[in-house]
């Protein structure tokens, strides 16, 4: 197996936060911005489905995992399995705010049916991708404050508690990878992992955009106007994707692994401001 940069004492803890379900939410709840608030509400819109398909593809390959990698797994599935329950809350808000998102979770499904007719590698690789994405979009979101600022507290709590466990976690389904692929060569492994992150960014990219598309129609923003003004907040300001840019290239190197950036720092500021206002 090829050696993980996992730090050896790291713990992988479930926090077990709630949201307050019944919670007076205003329609642009993302700092009064409706391409903010379409971008973050069509994110947790795949969060659900999308859990349980990284939950599955790990678990496939748990039974023969070393002692330390089968414990992180477990720890994994018992934090995935808690944020695709509180972002089933936050989206039964989205909804009670006057959207309709049947449609938009019908297509994630579908969406994510082009992975689960993958083998078992592939839909592991798809995951591994991912949470990549998945953990430089926590980094982004505790590295920089400014994202979140005007949110309604208890958003901004369930935003930042899912970012701290994303990156806490964000080396399990790498080592996985890494571990069931243990008997590749180090140059197989590398272009496997590289289409898998090509096909996965085309697959994440167009279903972000189409389902903050789909979002924004709903608030009469469409054409040019829904299009111009969802690249200005993803590439320009506040530039999500921009920011992300330098974490997702990373993963094409030949010796990455997610822990080669330690935020483990991050990770302690923000859970000891959960309790505190946004």
């Amino acid at each position: 197996m090829a050696k993980s940069a996992t730090p050896a004492g790291l713990q992988i803890k479930p926090r077990d936060l709630h949201i307050n379900r019944e919670a007076a939410t205003p329609r642009w709840w993302f700092s009064g911005d409706p391409f903010g608030t379409a971008v973050m509400n069509a994110l947790s819109l795949t969060f659900p489905d999308g859990e349980r398909f990284f939950i599955q593809s790990v678990k496939r390959f748990a039974k023969d995992a070393p002692p330390h990698l089968a414990a992180d797994i477990r720890a994994f599935t018992v934090q995935e399995g808690a944020h695709t329950r509180e972002h089933m809350a936050f989206n039964a808000i989205t909804a009670r705010a006057g959207y309709e998102t049947a449609a938009i979770e019908a297509y994630v499904t579908e969406r994510l049916g082009v992975a689960r007719a993958r083998p078992p590698l592939a839909q592991l690789a798809a995951t591994m991708a991912l949470e990549h994405f998945t953990a430089a979009f926590a980094h982004r979101l505790l590295a920089d404050p400014d994202l979140l600022k005007g949110s309604p507290p208890d958003l901004a709590r369930l935003w930042r508690w899912h970012a701290i466990e994303e990156i806490e976690h964000k080396g399990v389904a790498y080592d996985v990878f890494l571990h069931a692929t243990r008997d590749m060569s180090p140059l197989k492994r590398w272009r496997l992992r590289r289409w898998a992150m090509l096909l996965t960014t085309l697959l994440f990219t167009k279903t972000v955009r189409e389902t903050s598309l789909m979002l924004l129609k709903q608030d009469g923003v469409v054409g040019v106007r829904a299009r111009l003004g969802l690249f200005r907040w993803l590439w320009l300001k506040p530039g999500l994707y921009r920011r992300m840019i330098g974490d997702y290239f990373a993963f094409y190197r030949p010796d990455f692994h997610p822990w080669q950036v330690d935020d483990r720092r991050l990770i302690a500021e923000a859970e000891a401001g959960l309790a505190q206002p946004a």
